[in-house]
Parts: structure tokens; C-alpha cells; sequence
């Protein structure tokens, strides 16, 4: 048996692994923030290690009864328990597992568990300057999870996966198999610090009664000549504006917000062309549901796009992806 740690900026899962199945998950409200915080990482070490006593014992298990963990994500960054490098794109499966880094038991946790880490993934772009910088990009976690896709589905390369969560994150994977490269947008967080910090949440919410959903081609189609016209700043205001302007519903006006920040992020696409990174093959779009239609439509509508479009909505199989991606890694590491 093992553990998947899979640490994010706010949030920490664990996962008890038996062979390749999820016998068990733990999850903490955790991550790599507190370091920020606190200005050392000894809070995320003493949550994480109370965590995993507290997945095996719920299990009737002892650390001796478990061969490794297996770490990825902010874990890895200068803010994590252990500071990897990230790996120069293009990097496939056997280059993760040649590049991982296996620390003994005790060295890091205060536990008698070996913990092999995952490093991230960064473009390949020389020396860094300031006329090179839209070239810049980073991964840490994603990479797992793109890994799980490359493993786990016949895909028609090249391929692009879209990932969507508190960042867009548009992961090229090459005619080879291997990661070539991201492009990345703070769209999601944008979004939340949207609804959280501005009065255009107040136009969007529905106090009424149960928040509604729909979905219109109409309003989305408006949402991106908006941006294209105006910018996304501007655009976003508009949600506002429109509920003192125009007939429209609550669902209406959040459906044209979020419209807007999907509109924005369609420049993602136009940058990876330029950056060299083809658009043939399949596309992978991973994320919520609602989310992934707007993006899917979105990149319909304003592009000439004929491929084959995927969409992976499905929380449990979402979190897979990065189980899956992680468990390859290991055990091409392991063997």
C-alpha cells in the first residue's frame, strides 16, 4: 500500500492506495498558503503528518504497513517540504519517473515513510527577458494530471488539455506523447475575487429563490465581442450595468460574466499557435461542468475549430486523472 499526497495552495489530499485502487481518502484544509503566513513550513509538516496517522489509523493501519508516499503539486515549490526543480519541457512519463526525487523515511516528516517527489514542469523558452516573458510558464500538480490523460486515453496527437480550476492552464501535449509546454491564465481566481471583493456579485446572485443555470449562445456571443471590443475589465462591469439596462435574469447576468472571463481566456489558444504548440488533434477540456461548456462553446463559436472535443466533468474522475498520472510515475520510477 501506498499514499498519494496531492497538495494544492489552500487544500491537501491524501489518498491510500492499494495496487491502483482508492482504498481511502483524507482531505485538510491546508497547503502551501500557510507558509506565506506563518513564514516556515513547520504548520504544513504538523498538519500533513497528523493527516496521514489520522488516514491510517481510520484504517487500521501502521506506517510500516505502507511502502511510500508519492508527492506532487505546491509540495515541490520553495513554499512545500522540499523545493524541486522543475523539469525543462518536452517531458514525458519515463522522464518524471528518471527525475523524481525519493527521500528516506524521517528526513522530512517526522514519520518512518520514504516520500518520493514529483517535480513540476516549466516551457523551454532559453534565458528569460523581458521581451521573451509572455513565453514564461509553469506547472506544478497539473502535470499529473496530464499525465493521467496522456496514460489513460487514446488520444489523436498532438493534443491540448484545458484545465480548469483556479487558474486556465492549457497544457500542450506533442506527437511524441510528452508534455511540450503550458500557457497559463489567472482566470479562475480572477472570477472568485470577482464575486467576492466587487458589487457585481450583487447582480448575479438570485436571493429569491434556488440559483438557477442556463445556458445561452446568445449572451455568450455577445460576452466575447464585448471583450474583444473593450477588454475584459471593462466587460465585466457591463454585468452590472445590464441588470439596470436590459430584461435579464440573475442566471442571465452570472451566465454573461462568466462568459466574459472564458472569452478572455480564449487568447490562451491564440498564444499557443504563436508559441508553436499546434491546435490539431484532440482537445481535453477538464473541469466543472457548467465551466466546460462555456469554454467548449466559446472556442466553437469564435474559432474555426473541427476537432475532436472531449469534456471530463466528473469530480471522482477529475481526481483520477492525478491518481492515475501519479501512480504511472511511481512505478516507472520504482521499476
Amino acid at each position: 500500500m501506498y499514499i498519494i499526497i496531492d497538495c494544492g495552495s489552500t487544500n491537501t489530499r491524501l489518498y491510500l492506495m492499494d495496487q491502483e485502487s482508492v482504498a481511502d481518502k483524507y482531505e485538510i484544509a491546508i497547503g502551501v498558503n500557510s507558509t506565506v503566513t506563518t513564514g516556515n513550513n513547520q504548520q504544513l509538516k504538523q498538519e500533513l503528518t497528523q493527516a496521514i496517522e489520522k488516514l491510517l489509523e481510520k484504517n487500521d493501519l501502521n506506517v510500516k504497513q505502507v511502502d511510500f508516499a508519492i508527492a506532487s503539486g505546491m509540495i515541490t515549490s520553495n513554499l512545500g517540504l522540499m523545493e524541486i526543480p522543475h523539469l525543462v519541457a518536452p517531458v514525458n512519463i519515463n522522464d518524471f519517473a528518471r527525475h523524481t526525487v525519493q527521500v528516506a523515511g524521517n528526513e522530512i516528516l517526522p514519520l518512518d515513510l520514504p516520500i518520493i517527489f514529483i517535480p513540476g514542469v516549466k516551457n523551454d523558452m532559453g534565458e528569460a527577458t523581458w521581451d521573451n516573458i509572455r513565453k514564461i510558464d509553469l506547472m506544478r500538480g497539473e502535470e499529473t494530471q496530464a499525465i493521467g490523460v496522456i496514460a489513460s486515453m487514446q488520444l489523436t496527437l498532438p493534443a491540448t488539455i484545458v484545465e480548469l480550476g483556479s487558474t486556465t492552464k492549457l497544457i500542450h501535449i506533442n506527437r511524441d506523447g510528452a508534455i511540450a509546454g503550458s500557457i497559463t491564465s489567472l482566470s479562475g481566481q480572477v472570477y472568485a475575487a470577482v464575486r467576492k471583493e466587487t458589487f457585481i456579485n450583487a447582480s448575479i446572485v438570485n436571493n429569491e429563490k434556488k440559483e438557477e443555470s442556463i445556458f445561452s449562445t446568445e449572451i455568450l456571443k455577445h460576452a466575447y465581442e464585448c471583450v474583444s471590443k473593450t477588454g475584459l475589465l471593462r466587460s465585466l462591469l457591463f454585468t452590472r450595468f445590464i441588470q439596470f439596462s436590459l430584461p435579464t435574469t440573475a442566471a442571465e447576468r452570472k451566465f454573461y460574466c462568466e462568459s466574459t472571463i472564458a472569452a478572455d481566456d480564449m487568447k490562451l489558444f491564440d498564444e499557443a499557435e504563436e508559441q508553436g504548440f499546434s491546435l490539431e488533434g484532440d482537445i481535453i477540456f477538464v473541469g466543472a461542468p457548467e465551466r466546460c461548456k462555456i469554454y467548449q462553446e466559446m472556442l466553437k463559436e469564435t474559432r474555426d475549430v473541427k476537432n475532436n472535443i472531449v469534456s471530463i466533468t466528473d469530480s471522482q474522475e477529475i481526481a483520477m486523472l492525478g491518481i492515475k498520472g501519479a501512480c504511472y510515475i511511481a512505478k516507472s520510477h520504482i521499476c
